[in-house]
């Protein structure tokens, strides 16, 4: 019997000659090709491709003349079959690719093969690019969207790159500094400051607010920011009064900005601080639904700091963690190593705090040299921590450490089955990128790592040597 009798043989991703009729045939600038109606439909319904997959029979009696380059449309097509950008794509320039994908409507698949955050690779990035920005402000904050565009806010301005990095617009905004910042979009921002009432959402395509949102508090005076943060459909402000008396988080929609609820409300009498201090920085932790909300204050006795989570839905504190022995300098915390990271203000060290663990008396562990908690003099000042992906990203003055977490098989030593988690360090970069001006913030956007430094007015771009153009 033969080997297919009774059944189709496999297609091996050869198409039969026979089925014409699934064939299309387009004529590009005079050059034919030739492709199926399947790939054609990988393009998306609001597409040339899509009108003319579904042109009826009679229309499609003459082969479709689209006035375009036929050696773009051939890199284009390419990207249809496979999903990837073919090796000869870096012959042209980038912004050719752009306009023809924009005319052939498929710019998302574009954006997607080639700045995609799949495609990021921690230990291959290395400084790539320098962001140039107008004027002589310093970035005050940057703030990136998930395939690669960033906002920059230096002094009262705010310039946009767009995922390619080649289109740029600035725009003037009614802040004298921009201090917290969280891109909605592409286009749209919201930006506060801690001198300037209200969080402002911010359209930076045409320039204007399109809306503000402002705290009512007790004392009816003005409601500064402090921090911004947000869920895939929630957003966070921490307001603070400014007379500085009072502070509260409120939880908005992220699509229809009407408030939710009203979490973390302190009002601060006399000289009890310690346990009213307004969140300066704000992070969703999605596995567990909680939102961590840590900030500090430095006095008499040193560097004092508070760490709650707080479970949105009920409006109360799951967790609380005070800081007094080497607060923290910057704090963040990663869904995907279920850990919180500071670098301590006093150490400069990073530590670990598990959150299966985070019950226990002593949360915190050293990743570093532990002798330095207490002899070690503000060396933590000014280091910024930021976690992506499965790794922690730590700046030390001009350099920049990247922290990992080490595969130790199935061993497990402890009694709770956890194990010792073991983390290793890697100074990020070559020769040539290590050192300069301290680090003032760390961003992340499809397959790029941002950088900003003290003094220094452009923006870095970090990426894989193997990406790009």
């Amino acid at each position: 019997m033969p080997p297919f009798a009774g059944s189709s043989p496999p297609s091996f991703g050869f198409h039969r000659h026979e089925s014409e009729s699934n064939i299309v045939t387009i004529d590009v600038g005079g050059q034919l090709f030739q492709t199926t109606k399947q790939t054609l439909a990988l393009a998306g319904t609001e597409t040339l491709f899509s009108r003319i997959v579904e042109s009826p029979a009679s229309a499609r009696s003459s082969v479709p003349f689209i006035d375009r380059d036929p050696d773009l449309f051939s890199v284009l097509l390419s990207l249809l079959r496979t999903g990837n950008l073919p090796s000869k794509a870096r012959d042209f320039d980038l912004q050719d690719l752009i306009f023809e994908s924009k005319f052939y409507g498929i710019e998302k698949l574009l954006v997607s093969s080639m700045s995609n955050p799949s495609q990021f690779e921690a230990f291959n990035l290395e400084k790539s690019l320098i962001l140039p920005l107008n004027g002589r402000d310093s970035p005050s904050v940057i703030a990136s969207t998930p395939f690669g565009s960033v906002h920059v806010a230096h002094g009262s301005k705010i310039t946009s790159f767009d995922w390619s990095l080649r289109k740029k617009k600035t725009i003037l905004t009614q802040f004298t500094a921009v201090d917290s910042m969280l891109a909605f979009s592409p286009s749209v921002v919201a930006a506060g400051a801690t001198d300037f009432s209200g969080l402002q959402i911010l359209d930076l395509e045409n320039g204007i607010v399109k809306e503000t949102l402002n705290w009512e508090n007790v004392t009816k005076s003005s409601s500064t920011v402090q921090a911004i943060g947000s869920s895939p459909e929630l957003l966070f402000v921490s307001f603070e009064s400014g007379r500085r008396n009072s502070n509260s988080i409120l939880v908005y929609d992220l699509h229809s900005l009407s408030m939710m609820t009203e979490v973390g409300h302190n009002e601060i009498f006399g000289a009890d601080i310690d346990s009213a201090l307004p969140a300066t920085k704000l992070n969703w932790l999605s596995g567990y639904n909680l939102l961590m909300a840590s900030g500090s204050h430095s006095g008499p006795s040193g560097v004092l700091g508070n760490i709650k989570f707080w479970d949105i839905r009920s409006g109360c504190v799951a967790w609380e963690l005070k800081e007094d022995t080497d607060c923290f300098s910057d704090i963040t915390v990663s869904d995907n190593l279920s850990s919180v990271f500071k670098v301590g203000v006093n150490s400069g060290e990073v530590f670990l705090a598990d959150l299966r663990k985070f019950d226990e008396e002593k949360p915190w562990v050293c990743l570093g040299d532990d002798s330095k908690v207490t002899r070690g003099k503000k060396e933590g000042y000014g280091c910024k921590i930021e976690s992506h992906g499965g790794q922690v990203f730590c700046s030390k003055g001009g350099d920049i450490e990247l922290w990992s977490e080490v595969a130790m098989g199935s061993v497990k030593n402890s009694e709770d089955g956890l194990g010792d988690r073991v983390f290793r360090k890697n100074l990020m970069g070559k020769a040539k990128d290590l050192g300069g001006s301290r680090i003032t913030n760390m961003a992340f956007g499809g397959n790029k790592m941002f950088v900003t430094r003290k003094d220094q007015q452009n923006v870095e771009v970090w990426q894989s040597s193997a990406r790009g153009f």
